[in-house]
């Protein structure tokens, strides 16, 4: 039995810097490169934010108005005054990233990402501009 075949694929990990507050960042191109890495051929791909005001999104990665739109939208639902408890003054960035979720998995096939035609990966962030960590985690299956 080839043990490269069914030894656990390790964890890959990169950084993103955010410019702004509110900002979604493509990083498809990012995890592509973490399966390739991985040499995953059939399986699945966990993308994951270990941060409690950003996430991760799957959307349309076509036309970059989608994502402007989705930011002035998320500061509309969420304003960044309100009545809010939480005393570090940002907690419209913990209920965005509520919002938007801490994770996606993507089905990997052929060494690729199956995504749909306009789909992208967006790491969303909320309380920038900051460096953060994104993981990925390759399964194979």
């Amino acid at each position: 039995m080839d043990r490269s075949k069914t030894a656990p694929i390790p964890l890959a990990k990169f950084t993103v810097r955010t410019n702004r507050r509110t900002e979604l960042i493509a990083i498809t191109d990012q995890i592509r490169a973490a399966v390739a890495a991985a040499g995953l051929d059939s399986g699945l791909c966990i993308v994951y934010c270990p941060h409690t005001t950003a996430g991760i999104t799957i959307n349309e990665n076509a036309d970059p108005d989608v994502a402007s739109d989705i930011e002035r939208a998320l500061s509309v639902l969420v304003p960044a005054e309100g009545d809010y408890r939480h005393a570090e003054g940002n907690s419209d960035a913990h209920l965005k990233a509520s919002l938007a979720g801490a994770s996606e998995t993507v089905i990997v096939e052929n060494g690729q990402l199956v995504l749909g035609r306009w789909q992208g990966l967006y790491f969303c962030e909320f309380d920038g501009p900051r460096t953060r960590t994104v993981f990925v985690k390759s399964i194979r299956g």
